[in-house]
């Protein structure tokens, strides 16, 4: 004789996913309503948020190599002009 339920499928793994599905619905449903129907984030949204993040970092970093760049540049020139004026040894 079984001692199985006719709900005996159902466990709190399935009564979880149960909540969740729906307080994902709800949360969907809010974010509609609050932000309205054009500025509700999409998978592309979020692509193309990254996609803009990483050039603006590409160009940052693009902007301080130009900087290091400068100033190894001007401090080799300034160590260039003091070698030209130091005095040289007579031999």
């Amino acid at each position: 004789m079984s001692t199985a339920g006719p709900n005996a499928g159902i466990g709190l793994t399935t009564i979880s996913r149960t909540v969740a599905s729906l307080a994902v619905e709800v949360v969907h449903t809010v974010e509609r309503v609050v932000v309205g129907e054009g500025r509700v984030r999409t998978a592309r949204g979020n692509a193309w948020e990254a996609v803009c993040a990483d050039r603006a970092r590409a160009d940052q970093r693009a902007a301080l190599d130009r900087l290091v760049a400068e100033l190894a540049a001007s401090r080799a020139a300034t160590r260039d002009r003091q070698a030209a004026r130091a005095p040289q040894p007579v031999s």
